[in-house]
């Protein structure tokens, strides 16, 4: 692994990444050998297999990171930031290491937590932690028992008072802290809350939420965050959640269950011990959040424990578990477990759109025998017949029907049109290219954020399906309900990386590339904002390699 700099230059890496391309595309064996080395698509590749892949920029800098340690190169770049932070402004780098170590919703901002670089720099720079240790709100983070300990002989009523450079009370700052995701880290945590309960810590203590609108200096007082959500929603931690609960946490805190979905199926023991603890699915979300995530066990588990199968969430069209689980494309195992549960076979839209129906717009044949079978058919009318062919990305029968229904298209309904960007936010390519090469309304809006085609492709990294509709008449000028934007769109996306990304992570580079070559303008620097740039007069922050091609200085 190369050694990094102690002052590291994001330019000074660029270069190499340049150069590195340069020296491939050259036919350098020492570049060959380079790329072989770090990048997991060139492993095993003969020189000439290699050359084949006309590698561009953005792979360069993938190798340039991972030659220095690194995921990515967003992840080095990172890396760097927060190094010209820390170096720029001394006084507060406790403070930027800390939003590395936790959440926009406890740090203040809207970024994730990120315990790998956290790790990095506190390896490197120890004194981040406090070179005396005399800190207990930041050894909170990092789980330094034995300061804690000395807080508390110090000053007993330490352990019930916020405070620290977060303004967090003690047992918040543990079980917040991202750092219980590692291995070295996570018994030395939960050693720390352990003590704090023991000594006294309320377990029902909480703060209020530093998501924007709210912030840091102004945090939310209508939302609040409970130490038992940063264990079981936000480090899917089982052992401390059980401990939490143990220690009389409250289930019921309107975040735990809903997020402690969100972790892998091996972290699914926190949703069942807030289960058992009495958290009610009722009322959280939890039961459309878990159909989000395409995890069959958990959506048994939630309904072995009450989940109604038949609760209206409020949400018009989509207000039933049923009606989400076709939107969401889930499978008949996730439809059986509702049928079995209870769920209404019959249920219809607000349009009058019968389950099964709706199921053959979204594809889904299966699921839609499956509801006919426990609730009979009825007639479909040529314009489901269209939509259900398209759906599967049958072009041949949808032009078959066209053609015998002159007119078809032009009569679909809003609800129906907007079939193209809800299947697009899914990634279905096939139908996509269907309904387009049909004659669609390639502007048509819908999806969760009534957003067009393009702008869920681009939400998805999904660069293939935005260049195809760019090709076909799609303006990079499309609004979305947040009236922003694909330029908007793909800012918030590639800093965020949703969930709905395409496998293998989403190509926001690629989108970025196809909206230039499809008329939207070059970024230009905003001399008001460091970091961020100005696309036709609008302002927007990209991860660094996506701002370089935006500004066209990572041409390659």
């Amino acid at each position: 692994m190369k050694r990094i700099p102690a002052r590291p230059d994001m330019g000074h890496l660029k270069k190499q990444a340049k150069q590195l391309l340069a020296a491939y595309r050259a036919g350098s064996a020492q570049a060959m050998e380079s790329l072989r080395s770090h990048l997991p698509a060139a492993k095993g590749l003969a020189d000439e297999a290699l050359a084949a892949m006309e590698l561009r920029l953005h792979d360069a800098q993938s190798c340039v990171a991972r030659e220095h340690g690194f995921a990515s190169w967003s992840e080095l770049s990172g890396y760097v930031q927060a190094c010209q932070r820390l170096a720029a402004d001394p006084e507060k780098s406790r403070l930027h290491w800390l939003a590395l170590v936790y959440a926009g919703d406890v740090a203040g901002g809207t970024h994730r937590a990120q315990p790998a670089l956290a790790r990095r720099l506190l390896d490197e720079r120890p004194e981040l932690a406090g070179s005396d240790g005399s800190d207990p709100w930041v050894a909170c983070a990092t789980g330094n028992l034995a300061v804690l300990r000395e807080a508390g002989r110090n000053d007993p009523g330490w352990l019930r008072r916020a405070g620290g450079p977060l303004a967090l009370p003690p047992l918040m700052a543990v079980t917040h802290s991202c750092l219980l995701r590692l291995p070295e880290f996570t018994e030395h945590l939960h050693a720390c809350a352990r003590w704090l309960l023991d000594a006294g810590a309320d377990p029902l203590q909480t703060i209020g939420n530093r998501w924007p609108p709210a912030s840091l200096q102004s945090p939310s007082d209508a939302e609040r965050l409970s130490a038992l959500y940063g264990a079981a929603g936000q480090n899917h931690d089982a052992q401390l959640t059980q401990m939490l609960l143990q220690a009389g946490a409250n289930p019921n805190d309107g975040e735990s269950l809903y997020h402690s979905l969100e972790g892998t199926p091996a972290s699914r023991e926190c949703t069942r011990l807030l289960l058992q603890a009495g958290a009610r699915v009722d009322g959280s979300n939890a039961l459309f959040r878990v159909l989000d995530l395409d995890d069959v066990q958990a959506l048994r588990l939630l309904l072995d424990h009450g989940a109604d199968p038949n609760e209206d969430n409020g949400q018009g069209e989509w207000g039933r578990p049923l009606l989400w689980a076709i939107r969401r494309r889930r499978s008949p195992a996730h439809v059986q477990a509702l049928l079995d549960a209870g769920a209404d076979p019959s249920v219809r839209t607000p349009q009058g759109l019968r389950a099964a129906a709706l199921a053959r717009r979204f594809g889904l044949a299966d699921v839609a025998a499956l509801l006919e079978q426990a609730a009979g058919s009825e007639p479909t009318t040529p314009q489901e017949q269209l939509l259900a062919a398209c759906a599967v990305g049958d072009a041949a029968q949808a032009r078959r029907l066209a053609a015998a229904h002159p007119g078809l298209l032009q009569g679909l309904a809003p609800e129906q049109l907007r079939m193209l960007p809800e299947l697009a936010a899914l990634g279905c390519m096939d139908a996509v290219r269907c309904m387009v090469e049909l004659g669609w309304p390639i502007a048509a809006r819908g999806g969760d954020w009534d957003a067009s085609a393009l702008n869920q492709a681009v939400f998805r990294g999904d660069a293939a399906m935005a260049r195809f509709l760019l090709e076909h008449g799609a303006q990079w000028t499309e609004r979305h309900a947040y009236g922003d934007n694909c330029a908007g769109t793909l800012c918030w996306a590639s800093l965020n990386r949703p969930e709905s990304t395409e496998p293998g992570g989403g190509d926001w580079l690629g989108c970025a590339q196809a909206l230039i070559d499809h008329g939207m303008p070059l970024a230009r620097p905003d001399p008001e904002a460091p970091g961020c740039v100005l696309i036709d007069g609008s302002r927007q922050r990209y991860p660094e390699e996506i701002a370089d091609l935006l500004l066209g200085v990572a041409a390659g």
